[in-house]
């Protein structure tokens, strides 16, 4: 069954088909080509090594069975870094094998030049500008626009839900991607991407994390962590000068225990696998994001923008009311917008003939025969009925009026204005109705906004984010809709132009910028947005020109997506925190025992009481490799995001993280320290 809540189903962290091959690829990326790409981790198996080769030729001066346990845990170290990654990147390959799988049925019908018909070829052979035919049945082998037709499709593959969509030529739901299957109808569709760089080969790439390139905040925090590896390394070298100054000396297999404990392999071992998880956490929420610059964006941005049909309010007005000119029959005016609203099936002229219905008993189902039925045009903004020589109008105030001259200086075009205007302050969209040139009222279209909507802009608030609604309505009604939704500000009237100068505005301000859309006509903004999400039924236009694109077309899940960012950022930031704190709290533990032959004053620093200098620094060590495991599960899940001021979440997690990490270093060495002595490992 499909899930209902926009989220792939999430697997399990420690299952066998995970830890398997998890382990095997720990292995694996022991590889010196894929270790350097983690500095601190390349040291520590650079040191292992060189103990373990000291090891062999027999140049150490400490027991053999301390410098063997040394240098397994040493390797342990590296290699439950490299599983923590292995095991990040594992969680996405299931769903990359069943991408993997669909891609290999596509199967498409080339159409032939000048209507020769098709012919059956291998989707890698299709190319931009190939016209592919799809019918009932069949999968889409190319992302592309449709060209002609119009089919219902089913996304399952893709998003995970199993409810069909509509995809046809023209307008903002004209994209379709690879691996979707045609369950009705046919379309032709143009390939828009070449061999390889499609939308499904994305994914599958993003999942294995393949082409996962380091975030500015990993970059930065990457330099960070090597400069004070190199920093401890000099330190640490210069210590046997000091040991011989001192008139001693220290083994080398001390020393690079030292250094071990020293730099912040904790979150060197972790931050990858951080990153890879938000991604897999994005990927797993149905959003496909193009960079993990996007995700990080997400996290720190300021202003939210977001359209007001389809996000903000449900996306059809329903008529909720019929406001009655002066002198009318209530009766007469409820069964002329029914009448005129029986051949309009959107939901607006269904919602009509639901309120005469119910509201004012009108029974009447169907046209009479011979009834001229006048659709709607975007020139006329009229739609209606003719049922002999009777003419009923339904549609804009102005238009009506427009329409029928003779009326529109008359007390009833005045007090309909009037009335419009009051339905236009109320946050509604007025529709006039008309009987052979007499206006008979307006109808009250209002704009359903969604429930809970306002505690969710409320949240975004907290988080220090300021929501702006985008709408096409006049500012009455964009200022009605704006303050029921709880919304910050509101821009009326927007044209594309309009949203690319806001966005340029805020960011010209030092503001990061958030938007969601779908159309062609969203796409310079999208591309301008430091997070644009795109939604899946969108354009192509739109669909390349935002960073990440929503698979389940669902504009709300914009605030989800924030959300998500803030979480990959406090991941990360949390486990530095921690991270830094536990090295802090080493020193307490490997120092003293180090340097108490040769300063025993320095005795009154072993805090801990560990049983002597052997068991101080084996427990450190083992300390030092096993929180890294412990750690893998918060890594991969996160840290969970509570909206709240920046200073009480700095608080916050200083007092869990920052705390935690001087605590657990104290508890935990000891605890080790009793069992090595205990077992009469040191």
């Amino acid at each position: 069954m499909a899930r209902t809540d926009g989220k792939a189903p999430a697997k399990s962290l420690f299952t066998a088909d995970l830890i398997v091959p998890a382990i095997a690829d720990a292995f694996r990326k022991l590889d010196p080509r894929q270790l350097i790409r983690n500095p601190v981790m390349f040291v520590t198996a650079t040191v292992a090594t060189l103990l373990t080769v000291l090891l062999v030729i027999g140049q150490e001066g400490l027991p053999i069975g301390f410098n063997l346990q040394l240098i397994v845990w040493l390797w342990l170290t590296v290699l439950f870094g490299t599983f923590a990654e292995a095991l990040a990147e594992g969680r996405g390959k299931a769903q990359a094998a069943s991408l993997r799988d669909t891609k290999a049925e596509l199967k498409a019908k080339r159409l032939l030049a000048k209507g020769a018909g098709h012919e059956a070829v291998a989707a890698s052979a299709l190319h931009v500008g190939d016209v592919v035919l799809v019918e009932t049945g069949d999968l889409i082998p190319s992302d592309g626009e449709v060209i002609e037709g119009v089919a219902s499709v089913n996304e399952a593959a893709i998003t995970g839900e199993s409810a069909p969509v509509i995809r046809e030529a023209g307008g903002d739901r004209s994209a379709v991607t690879a691996g979707t299957r045609v369950i009705s109808d046919q379309i032709k569709v143009r390939v828009t991407v070449e061999p390889g760089q499609g939308f499904l080969d994305r994914m599958i790439a993003l999942v294995e994390g393949a082409e996962r390139q380091k975030t500015p905040n990993e970059i930065a925090l990457t330099i960070l962590l090597v400069g004070l590896t190199i920093i401890f390394l000099i330190a640490v070298g210069t210590i046997p000068f000091f040991a011989r100054y001192a008139g001693g000396g220290i083994p080398v297999a001390i020393l690079a225990a030292l250094l071990i404990t020293l730099i912040p392999t904790t979150i060197a071992a972790l931050l990858s696998a951080i990153g890879i998880a938000g991604m897999d956490r994005l990927v797993r929420f149905n959003v496909l994001a193009k960079s993990g610059r996007a995700v990080e964006a997400a996290g720190d941005i300021d202003v939210l923008l977001l359209d007001k049909t389809g996000t903000i309010t449900i996306g059809d007005r329903q008529a909720s009311e019929f406001r009655i000119l002066s002198g009318i029959d209530r009766n007469m005016m409820a069964t002329a917008a029914l009448l005129a609203s029986l051949a309009d099936e959107t939901p607006e002229g269904r919602s009509i003939v639901t309120l005469a219905r119910e509201s004012f008993g009108i029974a009447t189902t169907q046209l009479p025969k011979g009834t001229e039925v006048i659709p709607f045009t975007a020139q006329t903004r009229i739609s209606g009925v003719k049922i002999g020589d009777s003419l009923i109008q339904k549609g804009a105030v102005d238009s009506i009026l427009k329409a029928n001259p003779g009326i529109a200086e008359t007390a009833a075009a005045t007090e309909l204005r009037r009335i419009t205007d009051e339905i236009a302050r109320a946050g509604g969209t007025p529709l006039a109705v008309a009987q052979d040139g007499v206006l008979l009222g307006a109808v009250f279209l209002k704009d359903i906004v969604k429930a809970g909507i306002r505690e969710r802009f409320a949240e975004l608030r907290r988080m220090g984010i300021r929501t702006v609604m985008i709408t096409g309505d006049n500012p009455l009604t964009a200022a009605a809709i704006a303050a029921e939704a709880g919304v910050d500000d509101f821009l009326a009237q927007a044209t594309p132009e309009d949203k690319l100068a806001l966005i340029r505005k805020e960011q010209a301000e030092g503001r990061l910028v958030a938007m969601c859309g779908d159309g062609t006509n969203d796409a310079p903004a999208l591309a301008q947005a430091d997070v644009g999400v795109a939604m899946n039924t969108g354009t192509q236009a739109a669909r390349e020109a935002g960073n990440m694109v929503d698979l389940d077309s669902d504009p709300t899940k914009l605030i989800e997506v924030v959300g998500l960012g803030k979480q990959l950022l406090m991941t990360r930031g949390s486990l530095t925190t921690f991270s830094v704190a536990n090295d802090v709290a080493k020193y307490f533990a490997i120092i003293p025992a180090m340097f108490t032959v040769l300063y025993p004053g320095l005795g009154v620093l072993n805090v801990m009481r560990l049983a002597s200098p052997e068991s101080a620094i084996l427990s450190a060590i083992i300390f030092n490799a096993i929180i890294i495991p412990m750690l893998v599960p918060l890594a991969l899940k996160g840290v969970k995001y509570t909206p709240m001021e920046a200073g009480s979440l700095l608080r916050r997690n200083l007092a869990i993280y920052g705390l935690g990490g001087l605590i657990a270093p104290f508890v935990g060495i000891k605890i080790i320290d009793l069992a090595v002595t205990g077992l009469g490992l040191a």
